[in-house]
């Protein structure tokens, strides 16, 4: 019931172009109250974005979803080259991920083929709160920051697990526009990972980049870290979507 009440909503607000609550109530058996908590329901979730006066039209986020394809192959087939340059360049591995559900995985990984040795991260998901792919996304999006915060699993010594402190990585990371990751998933390795930001919505891709510690030291960290936000915001272009900084509250 809950559902169908929702795609109701939404298929009355499409039909329309914009609608009102009233005008939602007026087309379906809605109470008031009812229809305003679904109303918002769906603008929090991104389904529905409010276009002013009390009126509502279809959301970005479904937009993006139903006007073109989203799927992990048609994602990786517009990253994948970007990302095999970035990998011949440095001689290092280059990867992208992907927020699925309340997790975030490693879903491509380009590595270079100079005869350089590197590191593999492998696929899969990562914990929110210990890998520079992860961070990049949590950082702005404050359910996340909320899951990593409860999970703050200790995989070397050097992983974070005091609340506060991931706090103010978090913070630290939408100032610079970058995460990374020092030893704190696994010894001797570091990454580092940009978000790819998209109008009026929180990311939920992230383009990063691994290597040994000796060779990512913290300057090497910067520019590739700058590098990665410049490539996220082409890339962000390159897939149609429009582009900002989104805003979030305090994790």
């Amino acid at each position: 019931m809950h559902l169908e009440r929702l795609t109701l909503i939404l298929e009355i607000v499409g039909q329309k172009d914009e609608a009102s609550v009233a005008d939602i109530c007026a087309h379906s058996d809605l109470p008031r109250p009812t229809a305003y908590r679904l109303v918002n329901d769906l603008v929090d979730a991104g389904l529905l974005d409010p276009v002013g006066q009390g009126r509502f039209a279809v959301g970005n986020r479904l937009k993006r979803i139903t006007e073109s394809d989203q799927s992990d192959a048609a994602l990786v087939e517009t990253i994948a080259p970007v990302l095999r340059r970035a990998a011949a360049d440095h001689g290092a591995t280059f990867f992208l991920s992907r927020l699925r559900g309340k997790a975030v995985e490693i879903i491509h990984v380009e590595t270079p083929d100079t005869g350089v040795s590197y590191l593999h991260p492998g696929l899969g998901k990562r914990p929110l709160h210990a890998c520079s792919c992860s961070k990049a996304v949590a950082a702005f999006s404050p359910n996340l920051a909320v899951e990593a915060s409860n999970r703050l699993k200790s995989y070397t010594e050097f992983t974070v697990t005091d609340v506060d402190d991931l706090t103010a990585e978090f913070a630290n990371i939408r100032g610079r526009g970058f995460a990374e990751c020092v030893e704190e998933l696994e010894r001797g390795m570091c990454s580092v990972a940009a978000p790819l930001h998209v109008d009026g919505q929180t990311p939920t891709l992230s383009i990063g980049a691994t290597g040994p510690v000796r060779v990512f030291t913290a300057a090497y960290r910067d520019n590739v870290g700058a590098e990665l936000i410049s490539s996220a915001s082409d890339l962000t272009e390159r897939l149609g979507w429009a582009t900002s900084q989104p805003s979030v509250s305090s994790a």
